[in-house]
């Protein structure tokens, strides 16, 4: 046998492991209505920010996490302004407008925090694929932005964002303005990730738990490089970027919102395991 024809058998067993792969992969749930729907994101999201709160993503009241509702998709769910990630309940959640109107469904601390409106609300309308967006002023994500730079192809788990990141570099201040709302979404078009030069990251995707785990991937991407360059920097070496073709071919491997969804599963699967708490359970 030809060294040629075994590297075509290899290839082909190895698009064949894939794809069992893909046909064993779990699927998102279904819901016999609307209403179990949102019940259902609503203690998804309340997860979610416990998820960020165990991580220390908190930066006292800055930072949001919203779901598009889907009884009312021109309206989000979002926390409510002064409450600490770690005790979000979703009974706490507040429903939002696209006008910053806190709708009846609420929960009873009714105070909106203006600039997750000015983001997300923009963000929403903007792009109806996005389910989830999430950001915060973790600590790694704050730091990289202040370089105003975009990732570098450093390591396998960065491709994730091959091509699939921008860089927003009009900082003017805490955002409590509609236009730089606006501003933010333009610059992230149809990408899932934004770094906020000189303020955080954002991620928004189709699933709370593909943006739960790209959001946790682009802060330890932003954490690596900050390391990567000082270590470089500090031995006189550059550090060895992964060729384009090389990280689209990952990004396809580990990039794809499917993907995310499936790699945000163990952060919720932690989570219930130690808190004893399953959707299923508090029906």
């Amino acid at each position: 046998m030809s060294a040629t024809t075994s590297t075509s058998d290899n290839a082909r067993h190895a698009l064949e492991m894939e794809s069992e792969l893909m046909r064993r992969f779990p699927v998102p749930p279904t819901f016999e209505s609307k209403l179990e729907e949102r019940d259902y994101l609503k203690f998804r999201l309340a997860q979610a920010f416990r998820i960020f709160g165990n991580l220390g993503y908190n930066e006292g009241v800055a930072g949001h996490i919203t779901v598009r509702d889907p009884i009312k998709p021109d309206c989000f769910w979002v926390n409510p302004f002064g409450l600490h990630f770690s005790l979000i309940q979703p009974s706490d959640l507040l429903l939002v407008d696209h006008q910053g109107k806190i709708l009846d469904e609420s929960g009873p601390r009714r105070i909106l925090n203006v600039a997750a409106y000015m983001i997300h609300s923009t963000l929403h309308a903007a792009r109806p694929d996005v389910l989830c967006a999430a950001h915060t002023h973790s600590i790694h994500g704050k730091a990289f932005s202040t370089l105003g730079i975009p990732l570098d192809m450093l390591t396998q788990d960065t491709c994730a964002f091959h091509d699939d990141h921008v860089v927003y570099t009009q900082f003017k201040g805490v955002v409590l303005d509609l236009e730089e709302g606006k501003a933010i979404a333009a610059a992230l078009g149809s990408k899932k990730a934004a770094i906020l030069q000189n303020h955080g990251i954002l991620v928004a995707t189709d699933s709370i738990e593909a943006t739960v785990f790209f959001f946790i991937a682009l802060e330890k991407a932003c954490q690596v490089q900050l390391l990567a360059d000082a270590a470089a920097g500090g031995t006189g070496r550059a550090t060895v970027k992964i060729a384009p073709d090389d990280a689209l071919n990952t990004y396809k491997k580990n990039g794809t919102l499917r993907v995310g969804w499936f790699q945000g599963l163990p952060e919720f699967q932690l989570l219930e395991a130690r808190e004893g708490k399953t959707f299923n359970s508090t029906k």
